[in-house]
């Protein structure tokens, strides 16, 4: 049965090389598609390197895309070409950045980072309502009024990720990148930030794009995951059987390395090492939908292994594979 949601973010194929055609190349992100529906969150998961940073970045156009297509709500990204166009997609799509140690301005107070959304946009009466609304914000997330003040040096890292959110939602979009938004946080803070993430979503219907390489952390607030590795995605499947049933060898292999809080566990963990060399073998691969919902990238001849695998963890009696 066809999913009837609206998709809001659509990535077909997309390439980012850099330094193309020379001799040190790189392919952060070769041939990814995945869609995301509105209201949800997707998570992105993988290790460093793997191309997570890179595709967000890519999406947002933060970097302009090799190849491949891009599709916001309904609107293919690459044909924006006026300044206007582009000003209305980068209202609708915000990114929430990885370190918030490097991305505040240091020399500007917590009041005007948040509001240079607002003043690009235009979005505030007079200064009062831009007063106004930058307090709002902040109280939203979680802060003082009275900080709008102060300047990013004073705050805790905890802090700092909290005006990031501020900034992000201060131009009242519909759908946040979040890059490893918690990854130089402590573990108490993490949770207070991914909650008031998921608060927000609730309050006012935002889709998140999550990307992290915490893969427990992405279960908790994502609906469904996708696993990178080499710039690739080997995996997209509903958050639960993803880290429960995994299909694909690297996914089992990272979430063997996710710790427990069991000492006696730990003591007997043995950790599934992936090995890499199989994605270089020339095979053709491609995203095949295993189970419902629950897809793979497989060549021809691992189709049935993985259609065995998925028949084992009870994911499919008898799916009709695309």
């Amino acid at each position: 049965m066809p999913d009837e949601r609206k998709k809001i973010l659509e990535v077909h194929h997309l390439k980012q090389y850099f330094n193309v055609g020379k001799k040190d190349e790189v392919r952060a992100v070769d041939d990814v598609s995945f869609d995301i529906y509105e209201g949800e969150t997707f998570g992105l998961v993988g290790e460093s390197g793997s191309g997570k940073t890179t595709a967000g970045r890519s999406i947002i156009h933060l970097y302009e895309p090799t190849d491949g297509q891009i599709i916001f709500n309904g609107k293919d990204v690459s044909k924006l070409h006026t300044k206007a166009e582009m000003h209305e997609f980068r209202r609708e799509i915000q990114m929430i950045f990885q370190d918030p140690y490097a991305s505040l301005n240091p020399r500007m107070k917590v009041k005007d980072i948040v509001a240079e959304g607002i003043d690009i946009h235009n979005l505030a009466k007079d200064d009062a309502d831009r007063t106004k609304q930058v307090e709002d914000l902040l109280e939203t997330v979680g802060l003082n009024k009275d900080h709008s003040s102060r300047y990013p040096h004073e705050f805790s890292g905890g802090q700092r990720q909290r005006i990031g959110i501020a900034r992000a939602l201060a131009v009242e979009p519909k759908f946040i990148i979040a890059d490893e938004p918690i990854s130089a946080l402590d573990v108490s803070i993490q949770a207070q930030v991914v909650n008031l993430m998921k608060e927000l979503q609730e309050k006012q219907g935002l889709t998140y794009l999550f990307i992290a390489h915490d893969l427990s952390m992405v279960k908790y607030i994502s609906d469904r995951i996708g696993v990178m590795h080499y710039g690739k995605i080997l995996e997209i499947g509903p958050a639960d059987e993803v880290y429960t049933h995994p299909l694909h060898a690297y996914t089992k292999s990272l979430i063997s390395a996710v710790p427990v809080p069991d000492p006696e566990f730990e003591r007997n963990r043995k950790q599934v090492v992936y090995d890499a060399s199989r994605e270089h073998d020339d095979k053709q691969r491609r995203m095949v939908e295993i189970a419902p919902g629950h897809f793979v990238r497989a060549s021809e001849d691992e189709i049935p292994m993985y259609t065995k695998r998925a028949q084992e963890a009870g994911l499919v009696t008898d799916f009709p594979r695309n």
